[in-house]
C-alpha cells in the first residue's frame, strides 16, 4: 500500500515499504529510534539533496533556508 506513494529512492534499504509487507511501520519505528525524520519527507523539499543528515535538526535547518528565500 504505502509503497506507492513512498518517495525513498533507497531500494536496497529493508525498511523501504518495497521491500516488505508492513507498509512505512517499520521505517517509522527505526526514525523514531534514531530521533531521525524519514527521507519521504526531506523529499518533499527542492533542497533535499543538500542535508547532511536526517536529524531533525538537519530537516530543521533545510525549512528554515528555504523560509529565509
Amino acid at each position: 500500500m504505502s509503497e506507492h506513494f513512498c518517495t525513498c529512492q533507497s531500494r536496497g534499504c529493508p525498511y523501504n515499504p518495497c521491500n516488505h509487507n508492513e507498509g512505512c511501520s517499520p521505517c517509522i519505528q527505526k526514525n523514531l529510534r534514531r530521533k531521525e525524520i524519514p527521507s519521504c519527507f526531506f523529499n518533499l523539499l527542492e533542497t533535499a539533496e543538500q542535508r547532511t543528515g536526517y536529524s531533525f535538526e538537519d530537516f530543521a535547518e533545510l525549512i528554515l533556508a528555504k523560509k529565509e528565500k
